[in-house]
């Protein structure tokens, strides 16, 4: 098992995928490292490339405001995203970048030990929950798996091109918050 210094510097150091030559820097999860909730997205924007911090674009600041609207604050929570570098011109991740990167995420699993996991949209949800997740008619529902609590919901950049979906997605975060509520009280 790693520590948190030992995963940063595999992920600083990482050439094992062609990303790695395009990227500016690689993005690391942040948060609470105790949190009984993390968030997984698919990889880095823009923005986050060039500060290394996940979600603090347009997409973060939407997180933000879903966040506050149940009760719960990026202290504490854990964010992270499957890739830890930005694919270019936002394009979905490949799976060979994936799967170079999986390794990295299930370390931040093992040293986090959430009992909630929220994909946030469907290539998280795809490579998380199940290859044919189909976001649009599955968002919300809960699963249980390996002792983890999980769900995913659309990621807050599919409500920015979609306003329309702002509303179901604010419900999936009540649901979540109340999951995260009850895991508390066990």
């Amino acid at each position: 098992m790693y520590t948190w210094e030992e995963l940063n510097t595999f992920v600083n150091s990482c050439s094992r995928c062609g990303l790695s030559r395009s990227r500016i820097c690689p993005v690391m999860g942040r948060g609470n490292l105790q949190s009984d909730l993390m968030f997984i997205a698919e990889a880095p924007g823009a923005e986050e490339d060039k500060a290394g911090i996940p979600f603090i674009g347009p997409a973060g600041q939407l997180f933000d405001q879903l966040l506050g609207d149940c009760g719960i604050s990026r202290e504490e929570i854990y964010i992270t995203n499957i890739l830890k570098c930005h694919p270019p011109r936002n394009r979905d991740p490949q799976d060979s970048e994936k799967e170079s990167c999986i390794p990295y995420l299930k370390y931040e699993i093992l040293l986090v030990r959430p009992k909630i996991i929220v994909c946030l949209g469907r290539v998280a949800a795809q490579r998380i929950l199940s290859s044919d997740y189909r976001i649009t008619r599955q968002h919300g529902q809960w699963i249980q798996r390996k002792n983890y609590d999980l769900t995913a919901v659309y990621h807050p950049s599919a409500i920015l091109r979609d306003p329309g979906k702002r509303e179901e997605t604010r419900q999936d975060f009540l649901s979540i918050a109340d999951k995260l509520r009850a895991c508390r009280h066990q």
